[in-house]
């Protein structure tokens, strides 16, 4: 009876562990390859639980998430200038025929990585190479992550990876260029500088030649204006003076004497040596002559 017992869970231990070699699982991240012997017999795209011959056939699983290819140091490329520039940049990829993939690496992700690597860096070289500095970091840059993903998906489908994306991190000068273009840089700012210091220079110039010439043509316009009027005062002045003294000449030559006394004595200091009978003083004598 003991016997029979301990056959029957020996059994059932030998099932068990056959049971377990023949099953496998195959999660949403995952595909599957099925060996036979070393032959490639199936492949389990869809997650589940399958069968497999034990002993016999072997299992083995792919990661078909995305995966990142991202460089560790910056690469050097020359545009078509002859000038170093430093690229970083990154491939997003994943496994698209699980089949052609173990065929062409072996399934090691590491193989794949460097072929993607190699594809990208060429690719880089081949167009950086024929463009310039201004071209690569800003004017074509896009074009060229274009060019550059088209031909990397197609060199990727050779080891049945699908490439889903491919971009430039950062495209830098190297200390050399970026020191030769800030200088230059620095030079075309102050050219550009002096040049507008001298037309603005220039501009003053003629300004203040204009607003000096304006104001000579006014100041002398006005001193005509006021000539004339003063002219004209004048003339109404001495009209008037020889209307007046006209109509009395005797008076006329009465008030220009005290004009004279007044100019002739005007201080206490003032001496005048004259003989006593002179026509100076004639009006001194007689203040109306003749009346």
């Amino acid at each position: 009876m003991k016997t029979s017992v301990a056959a029957t869970l020996i059994v059932l231990v030998v099932l068990l562990i056959i049971g377990s070699m023949s099953l496998f699982v195959v999660d949403q991240r995952q595909k599957a390859i099925v060996f036979r012997l070393g032959e490639v017999v199936s492949i389990k795209s869809e997650p589940g639980l399958y069968w497999k011959l034990p002993v016999v056939e072997d299992v083995r699983y792919f990661d078909v998430r995305i995966h990142t290819v991202d460089a560790d140091e910056p690469e050097r490329f020359l545009t078509s200038e002859k000038k170093n520039v430093l690229v970083d940049s990154f491939v997003k990829w994943r496994i698209s025929d699980v089949k052609q993939y173990y065929v062409s690496v072996g399934g090691d992700e590491r193989r794949a990585r460097d072929r993607l690597t190699k594809t990208v860096n060429d690719s880089l070289r081949a167009e950086f190479g024929k463009r310039t500095v201004h071209q690569v970091i800003s004017g074509e840059r896009d074009e060229i992550i274009e060019l550059m993903r088209s031909k990397v998906d197609e060199d990727a489908t050779k080891i049945g990876v699908k490439v889903l994306d491919v971009r430039l991190k950062r495209v830098d000068l190297t200390k050399e260029i970026s020191d030769a273009v800030y200088r230059r840089m620095e030079a075309e700012r102050k050219r550009v500088a002096n040049e507008l210091r001298s037309t603005g220079f220039a501009d003053a110039e003629k300004i203040r030649a204009d607003a000096d010439r304006d104001r000579e043509i006014i100041v002398a316009k006005a001193y005509g204006n006021a000539q004339k009027v003063k002219g004209d005062g004048d003339a109404q002045a001495a009209a008037l003076y020889a209307n007046s003294f006209k109509r009395d000449p005797e008076f006329y030559a009465y008030y220009r004497s005290l004009e004279a006394y007044r100019e002739s004595f005007r201080n206490k200091s003032d001496l005048l040596i004259l003989e006593p009978g002179s026509d100076f003083f004639k009006y001194m004598k007689t203040p109306r002559p003749g009346k």
